[in-house]
């Protein structure tokens, strides 16, 4: 799966998954292939648009700093290298195990996200 390491608040130098916000008038798809490119330079096609994650970010009293709605989107790679830009310090291919070693980003359970994106992977007979 592709990653970045994210170079800007929250989740400052942790790793996440490419994204950003949605431009005015901007569909989920074309938004998610947007961010995608700004980010990493990759080109990808969309497979699926996965369910909704909320990211909520609280301060040591309690308030709310960051308040996201997450819209993960499965895509399969069409073409180029990561290469790290925009929002991003570092970008790379991991498989789930060596991200799980990352220091991943806290605002929402990647982990979970990656469970989902692979139920959502139809089977594919590889014989």
């Amino acid at each position: 799966m592709l990653m970045i390491r994210r170079s800007k608040e929250p989740d400052m130098n942790r790793w996440s998954f490419p994204g950003g916000k949605v431009e005015f008038g901007e569909g989920i798809v074309a938004a998610v292939l947007r961010e995608l490119s700004e980010e990493t330079s990759i080109v990808a096609k969309v497979e699926a648009i996965l369910p909704a994650v909320e990211a909520i970010d609280e301060n040591q009293t309690g308030a709310i700093k960051h308040h996201f709605v997450i819209v993960p989107v499965l895509c399969n790679w069409v073409s180029g290298e990561p290469v790290a830009g925009d929002d991003a310090n570092d970008a790379g291919w991991f498989s789930p195990a060596e991200a799980s070693k990352l220091e991943l980003a806290t605002g929402f359970d990647i982990p979970a996200m990656v469970r989902s994106a692979i139920s959502a992977v139809p089977q594919r007979n590889c014989a």
